[in-house]
């Protein structure tokens, strides 16, 4: 099939996420037909505050500033009595969930694509010449279809195309945090990191989205643990919760082949839906995005993608680095912060958390102890 007829095959993309909206904007300006399919009846999403880091600039341009709610200039970790601070040399943004979706929706139909709120997705199936796609219009239940030899699954984390393509179901873990107000002393620029092992094998975090309130919250391995931990945390600290954020998120335990063939035709997933997740921090927006630049590279290209491959790299750098940590005591994140020497903190404050490569070897040189921590925590059981 030559560029020009893949540019005119019509694709449906099924799934209101990021990733998804960011993959049908990217399509629909180079001339592709998109149509985008969600199961919601109006383009609300849930509110959540993200932290992501510049690297969203780089990838979007001016798409997306509408979403941007602070910017942080600085991370303040904690443990067992011990701190360090690390500044940044380029800031990292704090983003609202809901607007952001919702500003690439608005960007990807300006673009020319078609958005169709309240399609249920129920069933994938080949035909003669690609897939036939069903929906339920959840406005009266009738069933829809939709034709096509492309289709991308956008639909998250427990994703339903996924699985009707014949992908295994992948892990997940919880994550839950309450907004609070922020305390007296605490800068908006800065973010507070607590490593406590004994309660998660991540850490708590304490992100300020205004000058007045933030959200404070972990990830863990079991939903109801997780919750109780946080409330813990919460009242040992003197943080009240006004409201509470929450949601299930990929857990990458190995690289999701994002492109299968049904028959003639091909299923795509993106973002959430393939795990495309840094599983250090389990942060899944700019990965998103690259997954959704690498998939549109592959429609347009015949299945071919670099960036698919430059992800694959990075995301499995991060499972090392979380494997590593995984194993850490209360000692070693002492050791840890102990370690921190100036040049460690400058070469920390010199990359993104998106650059894992290229963070751990300038931490090599500027620290060697760092190294040898590293593998001891990778040896020990």
């Amino acid at each position: 099939m030559s560029a020009h007829q893949r540019r005119n095959e019509p694709v449906p993309i099924i799934g209101g996420s990021a990733a998804g909206f960011y993959t049908a904007y990217l399509l629909a300006r180079q001339g592709v037909p998109v149509r985008v399919f969600e199961q919601a009846e109006r383009l609300e999403p849930w509110v959540r505050t993200l932290i992501v880091t510049s690297r969203m600039r780089d990838l979007l341009g001016p798409l997306g500033e509408g979403a941007v709610v602070n910017e942080i200039r600085r991370f303040e970790l904690f443990t067992d009595g011990r701190s360090a601070t690390i500044p940044l040399k380029r800031p990292d943004l704090i983003v609202e969930r809901a607007r952001l979706i919702r500003e690439l929706a608005a960007r990807a139909e300006r673009e020319g694509a078609t958005v169709h709120l309240g399609r249920k997705f129920q069933q994938l199936q080949q035909n003669g010449s690609g897939l036939t796609l069903t929906f339920e219009r959840t406005c009266d239940g009738a069933a829809e279809e939709a034709h096509a030899r492309t289709a991308v699954g956008a639909d998250g984390a427990i994703s339903r195309v996924a699985q009707a393509a014949g992908w295994a179901r992948q892990p997940t873990v919880p994550l839950v945090q309450a907004v609070v107000r922020l305390p007296k002393d605490m800068p908006a620029d800065a973010v507070r990191v607590w490593f406590i092992p004994q309660d998660t094998p991540y850490f708590y975090w304490l992100i300020p989205d205004s000058p007045t309130h933030g959200v404070l919250g972990l990830i863990g391995e079991e939903g109801k643990e997780t919750r109780q931990c946080l409330e813990t945390f919460l009242d040992r600290r003197g943080f009240t919760a006004e409201s509470f954020q929450g949601a299930r998120i990929p857990r990458y335990s190995q690289w999701t082949t994002v492109e299968r063939r049904i028959g003639e035709g091909r299923v795509y997933l993106v973002g959430d839906a393939a795990g495309q997740v840094k599983v250090t921090t389990v942060g899944g927006i700019v990965t998103g995005f690259r997954g959704a630049i690498g998939v549109a590279e592959a429609i347009l290209n015949g299945g071919r993608s670099r960036e698919l491959r430059r992800l694959r790299r990075e995301l499995d750098l991060h499972l090392l680095i979380r494997r590593m940590l995984h194993r850490f005591t209360q000692a070693d994140y002492s050791r840890l912060l102990d370690l921190l020497n100036p040049p460690a903190r400058k070469a920390l404050s010199a990359y993104d958390r998106d650059a894992a490569g290229a963070i751990l070897w300038r931490l090599c040189l500027k620290q060697p102890r760092l190294a040898l921590l590293g593998v001891r925590g990778l040896l020990t059981r």
